[in-house]
C-alpha cells in the first residue's frame, strides 16, 4: 500500500471504502483497531497508528473493533506477477498459512521453509519485512479473527468455534483469546446484540464483505449459464449448490450465498455438517466469488476494453468439477457442455437432501470416475477422446490436487495438467484461471478472444494478441472476460 501516516489518516476521515481491507487504524486511547470505513467518531490524528494487516495491529496489542468487525473486511487483493522474488515468497508463505489456519496443527517455520525451498532464517526475514509480523503471529491472528466472526455471527458452541477456527483445544483457545482480545469468548458473545446474529436455523451463517463496485449481474449470469441442474441454482442475487466431500472439506453439504449490494456484503449459509470446516468454507467462497478483488485497480488497467466497472473473475468451489466441465466444454457451446455435465451427474453422481428440492445432486468424486470405463461415459454422447480424458483426469487428480494451494506458481500446475491425455494448453489455462483464481491467465488460441481482439485492435494472430495483452498484466484473466462479453449480442 505504501501510504504515509498523513495520507492514511485522510483515507480514514473520508471513510474511503477503496482502502477497506488494505488499511487498519489503531486508536491508542482505546487500544482498538478499526477498518477505515468504521462509523464511530473519527479519532484524533495523534491517537492513530496505521497498519496494513490485522496481524500487525494485533501484534502491537490492539484488539479488533466490535462495530466495524475487521474480521469480515475484504482481503488485500494483491497482484500476482508484479512483486519481486522476496515478496512473492512471502505471499506464498501467507497463502499456505491461510490454507492451514483451519487445521488443528501449527506448522513449524522449518516445515514452511522446506516447502518453499528456502532457509528458516531467510523466510523469517522476508516474511517479517512483507507482513510486519512473524509467521506464527500471522497464523494466530487468522484463527482468532475467524473465531471472533463465528462467535458474533452464529450461536455455535464455544468449543465448536475453537475447533472450527483451528485451535487444538478449548483451553488453548480461551487463553489465546483472552491474551489478545482482553476478554473471554463468552464475554464477546455476550456483548453481541441478538439482533445482530444472523438467522440460520440449524445452518451456519456468516457475513463476508467486498469492495464496490461489484458487477453482480454479470457474475451470476456467467454462473447461471454454466450451472449444472440439480447441483447448482443461480438467480439474480442468490446461488445455492451442493458440495461433495473432498471439494472444500472432509464432509459433504450444501451452501447458499446471497448478495446484499447496499451493504457490499455477501451472506454465506452452509449445512451444519460443514460447520467444523468454517474457515475453509469462508476462504473457498471468497475465492469463488472474487470478493478480495480491487476493482478500481483492475478497471484502471483495462481502460482499453469495453465493459462495466466491477467485473469479477468467477472461481470454483470444486476444482475437480470445474476441470471435468472444462473437458466437456472443448469445442462445444456452453449450453451443450452444461447438458453433458448434467448427464454425467445423473449417471454417476449421488443424491443429497438440501433445503431446496431443485438442488439435490452431488457431482461425482474423482475416485468414482477413476473407476469408470470410458465407454460408459461415451454412452452419454461424449466423444471417446473426451471420455477417456475425464477418466485419466480423475486418476491423476490425487497428485494434481496437492498443487492446488500453490496459487503463485500456476505454470507448474498447468504443465502437470497438460500431461493428462486429452488436456491441451487452452483447457489447462482455463482450469487454472478458475480453480486457482489466477488473475493473469490468458488461455492461448481462444477463438472468442482472438475474434474480439481482431475487432477491437485488428490483431491477426496469437502472437500479435499477446503483444497487445502485455499492457493488461497482471489482470489478463479479467481482460479475457471483457473480450468474451464484448461478443455477446445486446438483447
Amino acid at each position: 500500500m505504501n501510504l504515509d501516516a498523513d495520507a492514511a489518516y485522510l483515507a480514514v476521515t473520508a471513510r474511503d471504502a477503496r482502502f477497506d481491507g488494505r488499511l487498519f487504524v489503531g486508536v491508542t486511547s482505546t487500544r482498538i483497531y478499526c477498518r477505515p470505513i468504521c462509523r464511530v467518531r473519527t479519532p484524533k490524528r495523534e491517537n492513530c497508528r496505521f497498519f496494513e494487516t490485522p496481524a500487525q495491529a494485533e501484534a502491537a496489542a490492539f484488539r479488533p473493533c466490535l462495530k466495524c468487525r475487521p474480521e469480515i473486511a475484504p482481503g488485500p487483493g494483491l497482484a500476482w506477477t508484479v512483486m519481486d522474488a522476496s515478496r512473492t515468497l512471502a505471499a506464498q508463505a501467507a497463502d499456505w498459512l491461510d490454507a492451514r489456519a483451519a487445521s488443528g496443527d501449527t506448522p513449524t517455520l522449518a516445515e514452511l521453509a522446506t516447502r518453499l525451498g528456502v532457509s528458516d532464517r531467510h523466510l523469517r526475514r522476508i516474511f517479517q519485512a512483507a507482513h510486519g509480523v512473524t509467521p506464527v503471529q500471522y497464523l494466530q491472528t487468522r484463527r482468532l479473527l475467524m473465531a471472533k466472526q463465528l462467535l458474533t455471527d452464529t450461536r455455535m458452541p464455544v468449543a465448536q468455534v475453537a475447533l472450527a477456527s483451528g485451535f487444538g483445544s478449548l483451553r488453548r483457545f480461551n487463553a489465546a483469546f483472552a491474551e489478545n482480545y482482553r476478554m473471554s469468548p463468552s464475554r464477546l458473545r455476550g456483548a453481541v446484540n441478538d439482533d445482530d446474529v444472523l438467522p440460520n436455523g440449524d445452518a451456519v451463517t456468516v457475513t463476508l464483505c467486498y469492495r464496490a463496485p461489484y458487477d453482480i449481474a454479470r457474475l451470476t449470469r456467467f454462473l447461471a449459464q454454466r450451472a449444472i441442474p440439480g447441483v447448482e441454482q443461480v438467480d439474480a442475487l442468490r446461488i445455492r449448490r451442493t458440495l461433495r466431500s473432498g471439494a472444500v472439506a472432509a464432509a459433504a453439504g450444501w451452501i447458499e450465498v446471497e448478495f446484499a449490494p447496499a451493504a457490499s456484503q455477501v451472506r454465506l449459509r452452509f449445512a451444519p455438517a460443514l460447520a467444523p470446516f468454517s474457515a475453509a468454507m469462508v476462504a473457498a467462497v471468497r475465492r469463488w466469488l472474487d470478493l478480495d478483488a480491487a476493482p478500481q485497480t483492475i478497471d484502471g488497467a483495462l481502460q482499453q476494453l469495453p465493459g462495466d466497472a466491477g467485473l469479477r473473475l468467477p472461481g470454483s468451489v470444486d476444482a475437480f468439477e470445474l476441470a471435468v466441465r472444462a473437458v466437456l466444454g472443448q469445442q462445444v457451446t456452453v449450453a451443450a457442455a452444461r447438458t453433458l455435465a448434467r448427464r454425467v451427474v445423473e449417471r454417476f453422481g449421488e443424491t443429497m437432501a438440501t433445503p431446496w428440492p431443485e438442488v439435490n445432486r452431488v457431482f461425482p468424486a474423482p475416485q468414482r470416475l477413476a473407476r469408470v470405463a470410458p465407454d460408459r461415459i461415451a454412452e452419454l454422447g461424449i466423444i471417446g477422446t473426451r471420455a477417456n480424458a475425464i477418466v485419466e483426469l480423475a486418476r491423476a487428480w490425487p497428485a494434481l490436487s496437492q498443487q492446488l494451494g500453490s496459487q503463485h506458481a500456476p505454470e507448474q500446475w498447468i504443465a502437470q495438467l497438460c500431461e493428462v491425455p486429452g488436456i491441451g494448453a487452452w483447457t489447462a489455462h482455463y482450469i487454472a484461471m478458475r480453480t486457482l483464481s489466477w488473475p493473469d491467465a490468458f488461455p492461448p488460441n481462444d477463438v472468442a478472444v482472438l475474434k474480439a481482439m481482431k475487432q477491437l485492435f485488428n490483431t491477426g494472430s496469437q502472437r500479435e494478441a499477446n503483444v497487445v495483452a502485455q499492457s493488461w498484466q497482471p489482470w489478463r484473466a479479467y481482460a479475457v472476460l471483457r473480450l468474451w462479453n464484448s461478443l455477446e449480442k445486446t438483447p
